[in-house]
């Protein structure tokens, strides 16, 4: 049997990403996600890696471009408002065909809000961001045990894709404690394994020609070129790297969208209804972007209404209604500022779509 130990989101994380051969990380304190900057200190330098506290998010975020620039597993980690911090370096990462991880464990917004869970960054992460036609890959884990099998995921993304790519956390799972397996059969990646393969980096030009790493392109049509080629990479993306949970959807009249920790309240409110005789179902995204939107359309064809739940007022709720194309009815539920909906929220809101349908 496999051990498993305990431990809170963000430590997990710190460590999945060092098990994934993360060997250099920047960052700069922020709450909610502080142990994972912390545990990252302690950590990094017992296994021969880099760690470096940075005087702002933006000098974290170029300091990540850098290590990448040199072929290094690198990562950055924050909450909102640093992340909003780091979007031009994010766009620079991307104009260069860089791969990096950028953690955001979310909290409350706009401005400095709080420090309470939301989701309301949802918009930022998978529209771009920062100035530029580009995408990051967007995972978002609903556990503790997912925060680390996303982590490895995010590291192998990257480096195929040659992106960055976003872990979308919150403040909850960032600091809660659940039981977990690390390693499992996925063996620890070293230095050598991850440079082997990337001949594109600037590691010194001695018997090679030189590279040229860059996104300020002025030549006439060379930008718009790059900015194709990325589009290619993006839709190569979309074809094969979706990935969503789904929950009784050949039967069901009703289903929820949500992901994250709001997936494990529906989740609840979900088993709660069919015990009532309610057919709820669930469509969970793993990716933000790429959205699972091809799933949500085949669902469409057979189910009376969407109802999406979110930490915020609404905004992956624009993407549902865009895949359902107006074959079902959507609605929204949604708790902002810190609040979190509850299990009893969500039936309700099941109840009165059930009864107004039914009427």
């Amino acid at each position: 049997m496999t051990e498993k130990i305990l431990m809170c989101g963000n430590e997990a994380l710190a460590e999945a990403a060092i098990l994934s051969g993360c060997r250099f990380y920047a960052g700069y304190p922020i709450t909610p996600q502080n142990e994972l900057c912390e545990y990252m200190a302690r950590r990094m330098p017992e296994v021969g890696g880099t760690f470096i506290q940075a005087e702002s998010e933006l000098a974290a975020i170029n300091m990540v471009f850098g290590a990448s620039v040199a072929g290094a597993r690198a990562m950055t980690s924050s909450s909102s408002p640093g992340i909003s911090l780091k979007q031009e370096g994010i766009s620079y990462l991307a104009g260069c065909e860089l791969p990096a991880v950028i953690v955001n464990i979310m909290r409350g917004g706009p401005g400095l809000g709080n420090i309470a869970p939301s989701q309301s960054d949802y918009f930022q992460a998978v529209k771009g961001g920062g100035h530029g036609d580009y995408h990051c890959i967007v995972l978002a884990p609903a556990s503790v045990q997912e925060m680390v099998d996303i982590t490895r995921l995010a590291f192998e993304l990257a480096d195929r894709y040659r992106t960055p790519v976003m872990i979308l956390g919150d403040g909850l799972l960032g600091q809660m404690m659940e039981p977990l397996v690390l390693t499992g059969e996925t063996p620890v990646l070293l230095d050598k394994d991850i440079k082997r393969d990337k001949p594109w980096a600037l590691t010194g030009c001695k018997g090679r020609p030189p590279n040229i790493i860059r996104s300020l392109l002025l030549e006439e049509g060379a930008l718009e070129e790059l900015n194709m080629r990325l589009k290619g990479r993006y839709d190569e993306i979309a074809s094969k790297e979706v990935r969503f949970e789904g929950f009784f959807l050949e039967d069901s009249d009703i289903i929820l969208v949500a992901y994250g920790t709001t997936s494990r309240v529906c989740k609840g409110a979900m088993k709660e209804a069919r015990a009532g005789g309610i057919k709820v179902g669930m469509i969970r995204p793993i990716t933000l972007f790429p959205f699972p939107s091809e799933a949500i359309a085949k669902a469409s064809k057979d189910v009376d209404a969407f109802l999406t739940v979110e930490m915020s007022t609404g905004q992956m709720v624009e993407d549902v209604r865009l895949a359902v194309e107006g074959k079902s009815h959507v609605e929204f539920y949604g708790r902002t500022g810190g609040g979190i909906p509850s299990k009893e929220d969500v039936l309700d809101r099941i109840k009165s779509i059930a009864g107004a349908r039914a009427s």
